[in-house]
């Protein structure tokens, strides 16, 4: 038993992040903890190239990050890989892994280690437009909306189970870079929310 609960204070939800770009939601995720609207901490930051830029986010703002070698696989973790991530998160004490903008399939053992708390950010509005580039595929298809939606992981892809989501409108002169950009405004304040929506749950209160 950790000294804040042995106090009778409340403990706060210990994050693990795991990143293969810029790592722009994990950096929501640390900004919402600053400002006092999530009452969690980031104990893991994970990515799987080992010159994506949220190794410097995470330098920036305090937190270690470690490049794991995802492999010989394009779209998955290698065996090994998932072992020693699995091994990192659950040496740091992690009770949620956010998966933010981690760009390979997580299947077990991992994913068994971290069942029922293991959460994905997806750019539309699930269950359309599932896999990569979310956003192109919305605007090649004409949609009138999209949005970014957060769901717990499973073996599928993009199909675990929804836990909040928030909606953009496709407009009439719309690339897919600036759809992007809008979602992404909208990832940011979506994902804290989503976390702190499940926080209790995860720590059995």
């Amino acid at each position: 038993m950790r000294d804040s609960e042995s106090n009778g204070a409340k403990r706060k939800l210990r994050i693990g992040v795991l990143a293969s770009g810029s790592g722009s939601n994990m950096q929501a995720i640390h900004d919402a903890i600053v400002a006092g609207e999530l009452d969690a901490e980031i104990v893991a930051v994970i990515s799987d190239v080992k010159d994506a830029r949220v190794h410097q986010r995470a330098k920036d703002a305090g937190y270690e990050s470690v490049y794991v070698d995802p492999g010989p696989y394009k779209t998955k973790l290698g065996e090994a890989a998932q072992k020693e991530i699995a091994d990192r998160l659950k040496a740091a004490g992690v009770d949620l892994v956010c998966l933010a903008g981690f760009m390979r399939m997580v299947k077990p053992p991992l994913l068994d280690a971290f069942e029922g708390r293991m959460v994905n950010i997806h750019p539309s509005l699930l269950p359309a437009f599932k896999g990569l580039h979310a956003w192109k595929q919305a605007v090649e298809a004409g949609a009138t909306e999209s949005g970014c939606t957060v769901h717990y992981v499973d073996a599928g892809m993009d199909t675990g189970s929804i836990i909040d989501q928030e909606s953009v409108p496709v407009l009439a002169d719309d690339t897919a870079e600036s759809l992007h950009a809008r979602i992404q405004e909208k990832e940011h304040i979506l994902y804290p929310r989503a976390i702190r929506s499940i926080a209790d749950k995860l720590l059995g209160e």
